[in-house]
């Protein structure tokens, strides 16, 4: 009885470690973007994200040479503004996506003419979303969770995420085999009607030159 329950313990501690283990394998190591931002230049990063998710962000610009000041603006493919800041120097930002769509995150610098040439500066972004970007230490503290059930919680958000990401995978493909689909008949009755045309255009030509001969007296 003692050896079995203690297998039995070892099983289910195993079925909890393999998880956290693969938990970090799965969500992967965020890391910043760092580059460099010429003077009245702008740059733009792109990423496609799906509906209802929570993105967060950090960021941090070196300090401007002069009276410069860097633009920091976040659009979707509508251009709706999603967060803007005027004199982005360091700060945080978030919000939630209504749906899925392209976002894009624009850094841009403005120096006054006639102000000479100012270097380069230095841009960091740290951008997290979904389940990376959710705060557990809070959840943690409002909900009073243990750290085994914060662990759980975050296995349970992956593996929803995870699966979202499926569905939507799913999705996608039936669509673009629906489109498929749909073009393969197109392509066969534009088929049928070129052969259509291209027959009856055969047999008035037959005609025509019948009559065209039998005119000039060439045939009976």
């Amino acid at each position: 009885m003692a050896a079995g329950a203690r297998g039995r313990s070892v099983s289910m501690a195993s079925r909890l470690l393999i998880p956290a283990l693969l938990l970090p394998l799965l969500c992967g190591s965020v890391t910043a973007i760092s580059f460099q931002l010429p003077p009245n230049g702008r740059k733009c990063l792109r990423e496609e994200i799906h509906k209802d998710v929570l993105v967060t962000g950090e960021y941090d610009v070196s300090e401007p040479h002069g009276e410069g000041h860097v633009r920091l603006k976040i659009t979707d493919s509508s251009n709706h503004i999603l967060y803007s800041k005027e004199e982005a120097t360091k700060g945080k930002f978030a919000f939630t996506t209504e749906e899925y769509d392209m976002f894009e995150v624009c850094f841009e610098s403005k120096h006054p003419a006639g102000a000479g040439r100012a270097p380069d500066q230095m841009v960091v972004l740290n951008m997290k979303h979904g389940v990376e970007a959710k705060n557990y230490e809070e959840i943690a503290k409002v909900e009073k969770l243990k750290p085994l059930e914060v662990e759980l919680r975050r296995l349970e958000d992956l593996s929803e995420s995870i699966v979202n990401d499926f569905a939507y995978m799913k999705k996608r493909e039936e669509e673009m085999r629906d489109t498929n689909e749909s073009t393969n008949v197109r392509v066969l009755y534009f088929s049928i009607f070129s052969m259509c045309c291209l027959m009856g255009l055969a047999t008035w030509q037959v005609f025509y030159l019948r009559r065209f001969f039998k005119a000039k007296k060439l045939i009976e």
